[in-house]
C-alpha cells in the first residue's frame, strides 16, 4: 500500500514517529523549543528588570485593558484545545477531521493577532511607543516577539494544510502536523505567562 494515501486506520499507532525521520523531527523540536524557551526566559528576566522604569510615560496600570487581553487569552488557549482534537484526528488517520481543526486553530490565531494589534493602536494612542520609556521597549519586544511567533505558527499550519491536499496524511507528513501543534502548545502556554506576568502583575502594580 502507497505511503501517500490516507485509509482510515490504515497508518501506524503515533504516525508522527513510526519511521526514523519522524522520530528525528520530532526529537530535534524538543531541542528547538528548549532553545525557545532559553530565549523568552531572557525576555521575561529584561522586562521584570524593567517594568518599573517609566520615568515620564503611562505605566501598565494606566493603559492595560484587561478585558480585551482576557479575550485573547480565551481565544488562545481556545485554539490550543482545537490542535488538540486535530492531534486526536492525526491519531485516527482521519485527515479530513484534522484539516477542519487545524483550520480552526488558524482562524483563532488570526483572530487572536488581531485582537493583539488593536490592543497596540489603543497603547500607541495613549502614548505607549516602543521608545517611550525602558517598559514600554521591553513590553513590545516581548509581547512583540510572542504575536511573531504566533503569525509564524499561522503560516507554518497553513502551509501544512495546503500540501496535504496533494500529499494526504502519511508517515511523512503526520510528524509536520505533530511537532506544529506541539509549537502550538509552547505559544499558548508563554502567553499564559505572559498574562500573568505582564498584564495581571502589570495591573497591580509595584
Amino acid at each position: 500500500m502507497s505511503a501517500h494515501h490516507e485509509v482510515g486506520g490504515a497508518l501506524p499507532p503515533h504516525a508522527e514517529t513510526a519511521t526514523l525521520e519522524g522520530k528525528n523531527k520530532v526529537m530535534g523540536f524538543w531541542l528547538f523549543l528548549g532553545g525557545e524557551c532559553v530565549l523568552f526566559g531572557t525576555l521575561f528576566a529584561t522586562f521584570i528588570a524593567l517594568r518599573n522604569q517609566v520615568p515620564d510615560g503611562p505605566t501598565g496600570q494606566e493603559i492595560f485593558q484587561l478585558g480585551t487581553v482576557a479575550l485573547s487569552t480565551f481565544i488562545l488557549l481556545t485554539s490550543s484545545l482545537t490542535s488538540v482534537f486535530g492531534t486526536m484526528a492525526l491519531h485516527r488517520g482521519k485527515l479530513n477531521q484534522l484539516l477542519m481543526w487545524m483550520t480552526i486553530t488558524i482562524l483563532l490565531g488570526l483572530a487572536f493577532l488581531g485582537l493583539e494589534i488593536y490592543e497596540f493602536k489603543e497603547y500607541v494612542h495613549e502614548g505607549h511607543v516602543f521608545s517611550k520609556s525602558a517598559f514600554a521597549t521591553s513590553f513590545y519586544t516581548l509581547v512583540g516577539f510572542h504575536g511573531a511567533h504566533v503569525a509564524f505558527g499561522v503560516l507554518w499550519i497553513a502551509l501544512l494544510i495546503i500540501s496535504s491536499f496533494k500529499k494526504g496524511l502519511t508517515v511523512v507528513t503526520a510528524p509536520k502536523f505533530y511537532v506544529a501543534g506541539l509549537y502550538w502548545h509552547f505559544i499558548d502556554v508563554v502567553w499564559v505567562f505572559i498574562f500573568t506576568v505582564v498584564y495581571l502583575l502589570g495591573k497591580v502594580g509595584p
